[in-house]
């Protein structure tokens, strides 16, 4: 019809907003994708306070993992990682499940859970270094009410610091996984919940079974938020631990930027920056695999 003009097809559908889009591409290239390809390069290196070409093949990369500090760290990044996903996914849900039964006060509730959020790390980690400090926190609290051998000193004990760190990771975290996980919730049509109170199947299964399978999208991206928090732990460990009792608390994190910022070792925290993008990649990709690569949905 002469009425109809031709329509751009193709590379020159939307021309406006892929122009508007090159700046925020040509950044993402610039400043991650070649950021990144630098660091991986300079890991090979002897480079010491400034970056230089003495490439070394993997010199760097065995004295990392021969490194006590560098196992410690991932030790620690290992259960801190696990125990979080564990607990911020389970107090989560179930919060976000009692808040679905509409209770009274739901607004303020919601606020007060998720107010932690709102604090940065360092105010988080300075709050529960005061509260599991023995001689002012909990432990003395306990104590004072006559349970004189009340013992509660996570951050000064070697074995258990990590799950010290965790409560406060926690405490903070648990809020946003909740109100993601209510959004979730409130977007599952009505009609399931009807129609699983009339075929008489009781709630938990309603939730197990029907519920959080529909929910997967809403945990993937919970998911995908936790594991960032994870890795990128370092706030937490400075503000309340700084890495001690001795090494204990070490994170990769930290390992990182001691050897590029104190240590005047930028080959070793490239390298060890290098095996932090490694574990993030093994996980991933797999995941972008699995998620996108097979058949288009219709």
């Amino acid at each position: 019809m002469a009425s109809e003009a031709k329509r751009p097809i193709g590379l020159f559908r939307n021309l406006a907003a892929k122009i508007a889009a090159i700046p925020m591409i040509l950044t993402a290239l610039v400043v991650f994708l070649g950021g990144t390809l630098w660091t991986v390069t300079y890991s090979f290196t002897n480079s010491k306070l400034l970056p230089r070409a003495d490439f070394v093949g993997f010199d760097q990369y065995e004295r990392l993992w021969a490194t006590e500090r560098w196992q410690v760290s991932i030790e620690n990044l290992m259960i801190y990682g696990l125990c979080s996903l564990v607990f911020s996914f389970i107090i989560g849900f179930v919060l976000a499940a009692l808040m679905d039964q509409k209770i009274r006060f739901e607004n303020t509730f919601r606020t007060i859970i998720l107010y932690p959020f709102a604090l940065s790390f360092i105010v988080t980690g300075l709050v529960w270094q005061w509260l599991l400090n023995p001689d002012l926190g909990i432990q003395n609290v306990i104590r004072s009410l006559g349970f004189t051998n009340f013992d509660f000193n996570p951050l000064y004990n070697p074995d258990i610091v990590i799950y010290g760190v965790l409560i406060a990771g926690l405490w903070q975290g648990t809020g946003l996984v909740m109100v993601l996980m209510l959004a979730g919730l409130r977007g599952i049509d009505g009609d399931i919940w009807k129609a699983a109170r009339v075929d008489g199947i009781p709630m938990w299964k309603t939730y197990l079974f029907i519920v959080i399978p529909m929910m997967r999208p809403v945990f993937i991206t919970t998911l995908v938020i936790i594991a960032s928090g994870i890795v990128r732990l370092y706030d937490l460990i400075v503000a309340q631990t700084s890495g001690g009792p001795g090494i204990s608390s070490e994170v990769p994190a930290k390992y990182v930027y001691d050897y590029m910022f104190q240590g005047q070792n930028l080959g070793q925290g490239f390298a060890a920056s290098t095996m932090m993008l490694l574990a993030v990649a093994i996980v991933i990709i797999p995941w972008a695999m699995l998620e996108f690569g097979g058949k288009k949905r219709v």
